[in-house]
């Protein structure tokens, strides 16, 4: 953990619980969106552009709703269309302010709003403004759907509120409900509350203040009125889910004593709980030495006392909050809780129920963060609509995002129930009435369409925009011409890989950026910020979401659909790594960029859209693939076909401990005529000179697959670590990806895949060439 020293004392920090200061209040203000906000006299609103050239509109009313931007001693400019424009969007978030709006007599039609930061404002800029008095304010993040050919995606702003008054009260670190609850109410730290819940109707346990546990039982109402206890089972629960715990998607449901689902997890945003101890007892503190403690089973006792269910000495619990993991000693342990404030657990009665909800009061251990603090809890009515989701943090100090839901996720929605979420999103896994094989068939022998719109997107604009990019990834960005795209590593001055990814070039000064994460993207705006560069790195994630059009007949399918201008490449003129700015079906139809990329080691094209037309172009390619044999593509197939290509994958074949060498990919690393410097070349002219492992290719005996983390052996001593494998259905080998020894890395060295512990049973395994499929790259280049 990272140390700062406060004077002569340095105290750990910790950016999960992401403090801030008493009285000051945060929120999101999304690109294209707007929030709104009560302030009052003396308050100071901070607004803040970590992206830059991000335009801002502000407006301000008073208690009777007048439009008064001067009460944040603004000047009105003009208009308040940008903000009206927003709102009349008909979105959930825009509905949502509109009504807030309403709800003070506050019309928009005649409101005036000043605008902030100029168009080249550079990332970081911020303005504070004070509240002259009591007011509501309006402020928006300007800016239109961004076309796929355009770099002006509008992004996030952050809003700070620093309260004049800081209020103090029980409530004051509580966030807003989801919706108009029909109970909500705290229980204090140490205490313990029993409450009743319809079916259907939702709970939420929320944590307050952050790293508390709650420890949460149920039983059937029903039951228990006929004099029976059939409570939540734990251990039925991870049987039925095959999960140490339930989380929202298709393995949600925790389960009772009769086997029957009695709860749904319809959004989680913290993902870390327990479902292997009981509740605290007062035999646990007794055997540490704390003899009438106060403890989590005798507070549920008590509070089921009304309900005359019997006594234990030991509750079975569903622990939310509760860190706890097995190590390798086949011991169970624990850490401080990965929840932070506001975190929350949402639950879906699938019964009547008896519940209890504890604050557990554990404060001689790290089970609470070794401060116990209070819960809230809140039941909505089951006419509510609540999307599953977990939550999505872009670094260790973000906001969590509830999970996403892509642009052609209506119609994916419509062929699977098969969803995981990747990098935020909803993504199919597999599609029901054809399954990963018949979907990587049609990848290998006709055309498949996959969505990978969580591909992390970033507009790279400005003068230094190639210089920036020339010192942050490993290839040679000014060999790069317009509609050239290229495959590089993005590194640490370690050597180690931030991230692999393709660099777009769009013109001289215009670049976008394909990664897996963010970390890439952001560290592109730390570098600029940090040598001084003019150039600006703004994400256009959720303005570009794609789909993989892969297959031998996926340029048959393109032809009929795609339009260009004469002055781009036509769909059959387009090479491998180029792109064409296109139209869907005519000179007028929906914007587009394609190109000639893929993540499946077979010939084919990616299609980038605005969200919004997202459902039109999946029309468009089913229907024209119709006859030639088209299917959805899900992650499992995906995997299998990346694998065969050699295709690597974050935290698995690379990690921020990899370099491009030891990740299978030192053909992106130019080290002799790339001229210029760029991060992390020190490190890998070394590494280069020195290796100690490479990744390779095996070949198992038998059908038991390696896995991911399988050590490999040569004798008692470890060589080698399995990344990826799979049984490949077209050559009909079970083959592996394995980072090796540099000493066992030639080709046809036998080698042993451990299983069980690694020694007690092992799978014969030789080295191979890889990419195992099409190698000499024949296929993907349209050479076939």
């Amino acid at each position: 953990m990272t140390m700062k020293v406060l004077g002569n004392r340095p105290r750990v920090l910790q950016p999960g619980l992401m403090l801030l200061a008493p009285g000051t209040e945060r929120y999101i203000v999304h690109g294209g969106a707007a929030t709104a906000v009560s302030v009052r006299s003396g308050d100071v609103v901070e607004i803040v552009d970590p992206s830059g050239r991000q335009a801002a509109e502000v407006a301000a009313f008073a208690a009777e709703g007048t439009s008064d931007p001067g009460l944040l001693g603004l000047t009105a400019q003009q208009a308040a269309t940008g903000i009206q424009s927003i709102l009349s969007r008909n979105l959930i978030d825009a509905r949502r302010v509109r009504s807030g709006l309403a709800s003070r007599n506050i019309d928009l039609s005649t409101a005036t709003a000043a605008s902030l930061f100029e168009p080249d404002a550079p990332a970081g800029t911020s303005t504070r403004l004070t509240a002259s008095a009591d007011a509501s304010c309006v402020i928006a993040a300007i800016g239109d759907p961004m076309s796929p050919h355009d770099q002006n995606p509008p992004t996030d702003l952050i809003l700070y509120i620093h309260r004049a008054t800081i209020e103090t009260g029980p409530d004051a670190l509580v966030p807003v409900p989801l919706a108009d609850p029909t109970q909500d109410f705290r229980v204090d730290r140490r205490t313990a509350t029993a409450y009743e819940v319809k079916a259907g109707q939702y709970i939420q346990i929320l944590d307050i203040e952050g790293r508390e546990c709650s420890d949460f039982q149920a039983l059937d109402a029903r039951a228990l009125h006929s004099g029976t206890e059939s409570a939540l089972d734990a251990t039925y629960t991870r049987t039925n889910m095959g999960a140490a715990f339930p989380g929202p998607g298709l393995y949600s449901k925790f389960y009772g004593a009769d086997m029957q689902p009695m709860l749904e997890v319809v959004q989680d945003t913290v993902g870390r709980h327990d479902t292997f101890n009981t509740a605290c007892n007062a035999k646990y503190y007794e055997d540490m030495g704390y003899p009438g403690h106060i403890n989590c089973t005798d507070n549920i006792n008590d509070a089921f006392g009304p309900y005359s269910i019997n006594q234990r000495p030991g509750w079975e619990a569903i622990n939310f909050f509760y860190n706890t993991q097995l190590d390798s000693a086949n011991q169970i342990f624990f850490d401080e809780p990965w929840s932070r404030p506001g975190d929350y657990v949402l639950l879906r009665a699938l019964t009547d129920l008896v519940a209890v909800s504890t604050a557990c009061p554990c404060d001689i251990d790290a089970a609470n963060g070794w401060n116990p603090t209070d819960i809230q809890v809140r039941v909505y009515d089951e006419s509510n609509l609540f999307k599953k989701a977990t939550a999505f943090r872009m670094t260790a100090a973000s906001e969590g995002e509830l999970t996403k839901e892509t642009g052609f996720h209506a119609r994916t929605s419509e062929l699977t129930r098969d969803f995981t979420e990747y990098n935020g999103y909803w993504l199919a896994n597999t599609y029901r009435n054809h399954g990963a094989i018949a979907e990587y068939w049609a990848c290998r022998e006709a055309a498949a369409v996959i969505d990978l719109s969580p591909l992390r997107k970033y507009e790279v604009v400005g003068p230094d925009a190639e210089e920036l990019m020339q010192t942050c990834v490993t290839r040679n960005i000014r060999k790069l011409a317009d509609g050239q795209i290229v495959y590089t590593a993005m590194c640490y001055d370690t050597g180690g890989m931030i991230d692999d990814g393709t660099v777009f070039r769009l013109g001289r000064e215009n670049f976008r950026w394909i990664g897996g994460s963010d970390a890439s993207g952001l560290w592109l705006r730390q570098q600029a910020q940090e040598r001084g560069l003019h150039a600006w790195v703004r994400d256009s994630t959720d303005q570009l979401h794609n789909l993989q059009v892969q297959g031998p007949k996926s340029r048959d399918i393109m032809r009929e659909i795609i339009w260009t201008r004469p002055d781009q490449p036509t769909v059959d003129e387009l090479g491998w790594f180029r792109l064409s700015i296109a139209r869907l079906g005519t000179h007028d139809g929906i914007p587009l960029v394609i190109s000639r990329t893929g993540y499946t080691g077979e010939f084919g094209f990616e299609v980038f859209c605005h969200p919004s037309d997202a459902p039109s172009v999946w029309d468009a390619i089913f229907e024209a693939g119709e006859p030639h044999g088209v299917k959805p593509l899900g992650l499992e197939a995906l995997d299998w076909l990346r694998i065969e290509a050699g295709l690597i994958f974050a935290d698995y074949e690379f990690c921020d401990q990899t370099d491009p060498y030891e990740a299978g990919i030192g053909f992106t690393v130019p080290l002799k005529t790339k001229e210029d410097d760029f991060i992390g070349r020190d490190a890998l002219v070394r590494r280069k000179a020195s290796p100690n492992r490479k990744l390779v290719g095996l070949q198992l005996a038998g059908g038991e697959i390696g896995a991911n983390g399988d050590t490999v052996h040569v004798g008692r001593a470890q060589v080698g670590e399995i990344t990826s494998g799979c049984m490949s259905p077209i050559l009909r080998k079970n083959v592996a990806l394995c980072r090796m020894a540099i000493e066992y890395a030639d080709i046809g060295t036998e080698v042993e895949v451990g299983k069980i512990d690694g020694h007690q049973k092992r799978i014969p395994a030789t080295v191979i060439d890889f990419p195992f499929y099409d190698p000499t790259k024949s296929r993907v280049r349209g050479l076939e």
